[in-house]
């Protein structure tokens, strides 16, 4: 709901010398549970302003024709307040400089900022830059690692970007309960470095995860590769500290699991796509043994019947399962030389457990892995525990945007779909888009445990048209099945308008009269979640 200001986490940006770098450090450093997020971060911000097949993005404010808010336009006087508070080096001006700021790595939307500010306490975030904000109306967009896909962390035209990457701090980590504190802006992947030196992990885990940042990943309600374990932010979350437009801040920073003392607003800061201050997160023990099965399946009824199966057999084990279809996997080989360690098949799954009992995990996978091969429902398969083997086949499914990406522009579509229908979405929007020489990818993957569904479309250039034809029939669509429109990037810009396909005019309603409430000037980023009036 845009609702108070979230720390975020820092926009990442390396060049040549500094992606070797940090790909090496990566490669060496890599132990039990492996991503390549951190990999393809690297390299898509270098991607995106080293590229010869860079396109400067058109304004958000033109594409969509938005008419700017009543908002206050930064003065010189301004300039020097923020300089004066923050010195020099923690305040970027220009637009030219902002050009990464103002852009989405997809570049699908642009906006037109001209002042970038980096506080390093919640303090300065609320008694001086909102207050002063919030005085002079003048809009704000906070943004932290810039790596939101709806739109929701640029600006739509010239608010004020407030950057979270300085407020990365580790405030504490108590071992007995488990709980870290910890500013908004620590990185995602360094946060959980951090907590496995104590036998713990962050119950969170994204493609995105080496450069998005907590803060943001509370403030859209991440969900990611281990949901169907651990189960979303709002139980791993236990307590936040906000910073409402006006200044004031609301101390939720319990770090207690029972805490029920009346309305449980920490819920309500949760997914509003806005900004807060400190975080209290429960983390679960760290596993000492994790497997990955890679599977290949004929068709979508073999995936529900083995998805059911791994389920039952598995269960306590099991800690996340994926579905990727063929074109998904295509774009990786032919994209980024990343090979399939099986063969060619419609569907393909990855399926990992975890536990404390390597031997009687690795039990339990075979046995379940023996039994689908022998009922004919996996068609092949294989199985990894080593570091490396796995951090190759996880690049397969969390790599598949940065490969689409680099065949053209990019519409992406988050929705949870029933599980009876989770496919079908992808048939029915190429047989309405049909033979089109413009429409490169029409494709599916994502989180088959908790029923997210990643829709990509990759036409040659924006394509007005069809954007047309995609929406609103694809939300009707989801609407129909009761279905959701976001389940994982929140609304932000790109679907703030089509927030009644998944909310009713009462919900919609009383989420205005609360935006009201603790934002009466609208100027915490502005244009976002709510429709246009």
């Amino acid at each position: 709901m845009t609702l108070p200001l979230l720390r975020l986490t820092p926009f990442l940006m390396f060049g040549v010398k500094e992606v070797r770098r940090v790909l090496l450090t990566l490669l060496a450093s890599r132990s039990t549970r492996v991503s390549s997020g951190s990999t393809a971060n690297a390299l898509r911000w270098s991607f995106l302003h080293t590229s010869s097949c860079h396109r400067k993005c058109e304004l958000t404010s033109k594409r969509y024709q938005v008419k700017r808010g009543e908002y206050g336009q930064v003065s010189k006087d301004n300039i020097k307040f923020f300089t004066d508070l923050l010195g020099p080096h923690r305040i970027i001006l220009g637009e030219a400089e902002l050009e990464g700021y103002n852009t989405d790595w997809f570049e699908t939307v642009r906006g037109a900022s001209s002042v970038l500010l980096k506080p390093k306490t919640t303090e300065e975030v609320s008694t001086i830059l909102l207050a002063h904000c919030n005085q002079h109306r003048l809009a704000v967009c906070p943004q932290g690692g810039n790596t939101g896909l709806a739109g929701g962390g640029v600006p739509v035209f010239d608010e004020i970007i407030i950057s979270t990457n300085l407020m990365n701090k580790i405030e504490n980590v108590d071992t007995w309960s488990g709980v870290v504190t910890c500013q908004p802006g620590c990185v995602l992947e360094t946060l959980d470095q951090h907590v496995s030196e104590y036998g713990l992990m962050i119950p969170l885990d994204l493609g995105a995860k080496g450069s998005c940042h907590i803060g943001g990943n509370v403030s859209t309600n991440a969900g990611g590769l281990r949901l169907l374990r651990y189960g979303s932010l709002h139980g791993s979350v236990l307590g936040v500290e906000a910073v409402l437009a006006s200044g004031e801040v609301v101390d939720c920073m319990k770090t207690m699991k029972k805490d029920n003392t009346g309305y449980d607003l920490k819920h309500l800061f949760i997914g509003s796509e806005g900004t807060l201050g400190m975080l209290a997160i429960n983390c679960p023990p760290r596993p000492q043994a994790v497997n990955l099965a890679f599977l290949g399946l004929n068709t979508y009824d073999d995936v529900l019947e083995t998805f059911v199966a791994a389920k039952k057999q598995l269960g306590e084990i099991l800690s996340a399962c994926e579905l990727i279809d063929r074109s998904s996997i295509e774009a990786v080989e032919k994209n980024l030389k990343l090979k399939v360690p099986i063969s060619s098949h419609e569907y393909y799954m990855l399926i990992e457990t975890s536990g404390s009992d390597g031997t009687h995990d690795e039990e339990k996978l075979n046995t379940f892995l023996e039994d689908a091969l022998g009922s004919g429902i996996v068609a092949d398969g294989t199985v990894a525990s080593e570091s490396s083997r796995m951090l190759h086949i996880w690049g397969l499914r969390e790599r598949i945007p940065e490969a689409l990406r680099c065949d053209g522009y990019f519409y992406l579509y988050d929705i949870s779909i029933p599980l009876t229908h989770f496919y079908k979405v992808v048939e029915d929007m190429r047989e309405l888009l049909g033979p089109n020489t413009n429409v490169i990818h029409c494709c599916g993957y994502g989180h088959i445990g908790d029923g997210n569904l990643h829709l990509n479309l990759i036409t040659r250039k924006f394509d007005e048209d069809i954007l047309k034809q995609i929406e609103p029939a694809l939300y009707e669509w989801t609407s129909k099945v009761n279905g959701s429109i976001s389940a994982e990037h929140g609304l932000g810009f790109l679907k703030r308008n089509s927030i009644h396909y998944s909310k009713s005019a009462g919900a919609v309603t009383l989420m205005k009269q609360m935006k009201k409430l603790l934002d009466p000037n609208g100027i915490l980023n502005p244009y976002k979640v709510l429709p246009d009036d």
